[in-house]
């Protein structure tokens, strides 16, 4: 029997003891938000009965911090939002449909017990009452909630990224961009639903560049904060390195940065402008394409992606450039500011009514 130097054992235990200790703050988080479902649903019944007023609830709160002072967090706004939390998600499908079915037993004036339900095992128990208090507070509606708890679920996002998110408009930004996007036929033919991967806009306020700035500046900047560069790509980007160096007959050409996306399964290639783009950008970028899918690809990948960042473009020009451009390409904007969030939902409501 081979020697196990004894650390290694030892970091087994604490291995179980990360992992136990990581499933019971999830259990707690769970029963927490079923907690808070189940009292923003009985509150909300006894409104919509008028069976209690908004005086009743601010009684409810003062007994709960006055009688029972280690309780915390049943203020008078936290139960109005426990309710809200309820009245958003109950008929939707964030519930089973035989929970769906239960709230429309309970509501019927004739039934006047209440029934306490289990939503531990749905998807609004993945994220924490926090998170779910951010996206109440921040969103304005239901579609952009759902949007932030898929995507917080997604790509497990802490606090302070589901913020950062929120701030840089990324709904207003994929709903656009999903619309707008700019790319060649070869990539609208792609065999994978790109819906949400990819942005017609991407926003680097954490770069803090100094005017003027070059692509070599623009790219060191982007590697130095590589974690706030994947968090406004997306998760499922993989950083495989700057200047990625591809050998063609007796030349060097490098790769601005290479991606490698575990979902799409495939290679994606930035090349960075910092000027507005031009048609022949795509020819540089279509090589470096080539290249990877005869040298670095592997034969269960599929074809590599390319996507040029420019500073700004003429989506006239990048329609008739990407129309007859084989590759799977697609062209994007940059900012280094935030953008304004409320012209972002001026134009998705332009754009959906």
């Amino acid at each position: 029997m081979p020697n196990i130097p004894i650390t290694s054992q030892f970091l087994d235990v604490v291995e179980m003891i990360q992992t136990s200790r990581s499933n019971a703050i999830r259990a707690v988080n769970a029963e927490l938000v079923n907690l808070y479902w189940n009292v923003g649903a009985y509150v909300s019944h006894k409104l919509k009965q008028s069976e209690w007023g908004d005086k009743t609830v601010s009684e409810l709160a003062k007994f709960i911090k006055e009688t029972y002072p280690d309780i915390k967090g049943f203020e008078r706004r936290n139960i109005y939002r426990m309710i809200q939390f309820y009245d958003s998600y109950a008929f939707g499908e964030f519930v089973s449909p035989a929970v769906a079915q239960l709230e429309k037993e309970i509501v019927t004036p004739a039934v006047t017990q209440f029934v306490y339900q289990d939503i531990s095992h749905s998807i609004l128990a993945q994220l924490s009452w926090t998170h779910h208090s951010i996206i109440f507070s921040r969103c304005k509606t239901d579609i952009e909630r759902e949007f932030y708890i898929r995507l917080c679920i997604k790509e497990r996002y802490s606090k302070r990224e589901l913020d950062h998110q929120i701030s840089s408009a990324t709904y207003e930004r994929t709903m656009l961009g999903n619309k707008q996007l700019n790319l060649s036929p070869a990539l609208q033919e792609f065999n994978q639903d790109l819906t949400n991967i990819f942005k017609d806009q991407y926003i680097f306020d954490f770069l803090n560049l100094p005017e003027p700035y070059n692509e070599t500046d623009l790219q060191k900047g982007l590697v130095t904060q590589i974690k706030n560069f994947i968090l406004e790509l997306g998760k499922d980007f993989l950083f495989m390195g700057q200047e990625y160096k591809l050998m063609v007959g007796n030349s060097d050409f490098f790769i601005d940065l290479l991606f490698y996306h575990r979902a799409l399964q495939c290679l994606v290639a930035f090349e960075l402008k910092t000027d507005k783009f031009r048609p022949e950008h795509l020819g540089q970028l279509n090589f470096y394409l080539e290249a990877l899918d005869r040298d670095v690809k592997r034969e269960n990948e599929n074809p590599s992606i390319g996507i040029l960042l420019c500073k700004d473009k003429d989506n006239e020009v990048v329609e008739y450039a990407l129309n007859r451009n084989l590759s799977p390409a697609m062209i994007a904007e940059y900012q280094m500011l935030l953008p304004d969030k409320a012209l972002l939902q001026q134009k998705l409501h332009e754009l959906l009514s």
